[in-house]
């Protein structure tokens, strides 16, 4: 997988933009704060490729974004439960590589990478809540990467405890300024994200 995703680097190219952005300013979640937990898929065969597409299990977002999100970690455990993250930047080519293997029915699920995503300009966060007590994710509504309406933010199945708990990572992140993604519970995305530029640099580059 690591030799495709250095094919595609070569064959494929991030789409052009103009304009003023600010600089890229990519840090690492634990670094900001070490009880952030990572449960990084694509790192992993776990994840709706079945195999793995990054060769480190690490996790980052432009500076601001992260620091919304570490907020948001440390309110939630007067809840009980921190922030267990599953993905955060993501190099433009992975992101070209999910549409490719897609299928058309299911592509709301993932970014077209004619227009780049959010998770490439540093500003998307995969996420869930674990609980502290445990240490173990919670159950919600439907699964991370599922692509049906169970994962639908506004989905009305699932249990009432499954229903809280999603809604409780909704307010938490929402107040810290980001915005669900409106087909995916677990995907958030940070108000500033017009302002970076789409990025195809490796996790093996950010230090």
């Amino acid at each position: 997988m690591r030799f495709l995703l250095v094919l595609a680097s070569m064959l494929w190219q991030p789409p052009s933009e103009t304009g003023d952005f600010l600089p890229n300013d990519l840090v690492e979640l634990v670094q900001l704060d070490p009880t952030i937990k990572l449960d990084i898929r694509y790192a992993t065969a776990n994840n709706f490729l079945g195999k793995p597409v990054y060769s480190e299990a690490r996790a980052f977002l432009q500076r601001p974004a992260a620091e919304a999100l570490v907020r948001a970690h440390r309110k939630l455990k007067a809840e009980g439960y921190g922030i267990l993250v599953h993905d955060g930047y993501r190099p433009w080519a992975v992101t070209k590589l999910f549409w490719d293997a897609t299928p058309e029915d299911k592509k709301v699920f993932v970014a077209n990478p004619a227009r780049g995503s959010r998770h490439n300009r540093g500003c998307a966060a995969d996420i869930t809540l674990y609980n502290l007590k445990t240490g173990q994710a919670v159950e919600m509504t439907g699964g991370y990467d599922e692509m049906t309406e169970r994962s639908y933010p506004d989905y009305t199945g699932g249990t009432a405890e499954a229903r809280r708990l999603r809604g409780l990572l909704r307010e938490s992140m929402e107040a810290e300024g980001y915005m669900v993604y409106e087909y995916e519970w677990w995907h958030f995305d940070y108000k500033d994200w017009r302002r970076y530029r789409i990025s195809d640099v490796p996790f093996s580059a950010i230090r």
